[in-house]
């Protein structure tokens, strides 16, 4: 969420950040209403000051006896009673109406986050690995003959509908291999604290994160009006909410791993194919909660963490700076992670890390107090995928496809498999 004084004091300089995301004239309607609420106030506060004035009044006239003055009195402040009690409902109305409006303003990216409309405009800024150049024509990973004993497709769309899958076998102990190898790294190798959370949510953790007003229909919510987290950002993050931590206790550095459910409602149509895209899903998820001068170094060193992943399990990538209209509502830069998938072709996402300043912050009201003493400032929060379980594992099946319809496992997965190395062609692991 946005500060309303920093609009107020520069609203020029809002507005020329938000049209590099293609949001117009954005500060407009903010002050407008802005401009109302505090008059709505200062009106509430007035009559207030008129009322308490009143109430003196009476108690002077019941001390001298005059009782018709007392009466009026007592009447005239009843009615202005009133009147301060409606005026006060104004103003919060309006302050809750400010609130929401500045929620579904996206983030001011920074300004060396790249301008451009979409993904093809985001900039490559490194690459990590050659891909592999096969003698016969690679297949995807659903088409493999390890793979299909393993990844059932027509059960899991009996069972829960389309973009769900069943992992059995060779298949599913290689997903979980995967999910603790990055754990364990994180943990062991990148100082992350493992944590396990939640994975239904209430709606102030939502907003906390910026998954809502706006994004509701991104996610799932049951019955009883719980979320269903669409990853651990949500509740890592939110560890803070509403806190007022010492400066000492910064950089948090949290890693978890958590079932991820997403309606997918914007990508209809889109990678229907395998399990690229799915409802429910895995991610091993990174989240840090820093000072403010740190955040951006902490950027770096999340998407260092990020990468060392892939490059551990010799997984070709590189890594691209989203543009303007590509970055996420809550981000003010993204570095993505893109994974070479020879059955496509190309480089698909695996993780997004972004840094939100104090966005996500506002929102949940938290703060740290400066060691050196002043006043509480709001934290800065990242976060970022590291990785999403199932895509890596597409990768890892993808590169390590050999021509007889087996597939050779990263070195690196070995000791989380108890030293089997492949899954042969009939689906078994050896």
């Amino acid at each position: 969420m946005h500060d309303i004084r920093a609009i107020r004091e520069n609203p020029a300089a809002f507005d020329a950040a938000l049209s590099r995301r293609g949001v117009e004239n954005a500060s407009a309607p903010v002050l407008a209403l802005d401009e109302e609420r505090r008059a709505a106030i200062h009106a509430a506060e007035t009559a207030q000051a008129a009322q308490n004035a009143a109430s003196k009044d009476v108690g002077k006239a019941k001390a001298s006896g005059d009782e018709a003055e007392f009466e009026r009195l007592r009447a005239l402040v009843a009615e202005k009673k009133a009147e301060v009690a409606e005026m006060q409902t104004k103003a919060k109305e309006l302050d809750a109406q400010l609130t929401d409006m500045l929620m579904g303003i996206p983030n001011l990216p920074f300004e060396d986050t790249p301008d451009g409309a979409d993904e093809n405009d985001n900039v490559e800024i490194r690459r990590w690995g050659e891909p592999k150049s096969f003698d016969f024509t690679p297949k995807e990973h659903y088409e493999l003959p390890a793979v299909i004993p393993g990844m059932d497709f027509e059960t899991a769309a009996k069972l829960s509908g389309s973009r769900f899958v069943v992992l059995s076998g060779a298949v599913a102990r290689v997903h979980r291999a995967l999910a603790q190898f990055m754990l364990d790294t994180h943990v062991e190798e990148n100082d992350l604290s493992e944590t396990w959370t939640p994975v239904l949510v209430l709606d102030e953790m939502m907003y906390g994160t910026g998954q809502l007003p706006k994004f509701g229909e991104d996610s799932y919510q049951t019955r009883e009006g719980w979320w269903l987290v669409p990853t651990a950002e949500v509740t890592l993050t939110n560890i803070v909410n509403g806190a007022t931590v010492e400066e000492s206790y910064l950089p948090r550095r949290y890693v978890a791993h958590t079932q991820c459910f997403r309606s997918e409602a914007g990508s209809a149509g889109r990678d229907t194919a395998g399990m690229l895209r799915q409802h429910q899903f895995e991610k091993v998820e990174m989240v840090s909660i820093t000072h403010p001068e740190k955040s951006r170094e902490e950027h770096d060193r999340m998407t260092k963490c990020a990468e060392g992943i892939l490059e551990k399990l010799g997984l070709p990538y590189r890594t691209v700076v989203l543009c303007t209209g590509d970055i996420g509502f809550g981000a003010r830069r993204t570095h993505d992670l893109e994974v070479w998938l020879p059955g496509q072709n190309q480089y698909r996402e695996i993780s997004s890390v972004s840094v939100c300043g104090d966005f996500q912050a506002r929102r949940m009201n938290a703060r740290f107090k400066p060691g050196e003493g002043g006043k509480p400032e709001f934290v800065h929060t990242l976060n970022g995928s590291g990785l999403a379980v199932g895509r890596c594992l597409i990768a890892v099946l993808e590169n390590g496809q050999q021509e007889d319809g087996s597939v050779d496992l990263p070195e690196a997965l070995h000791p989380w498999l108890r030293g089997k190395t492949r899954i042969a062609a009939d689906g078994t692991l050896v």
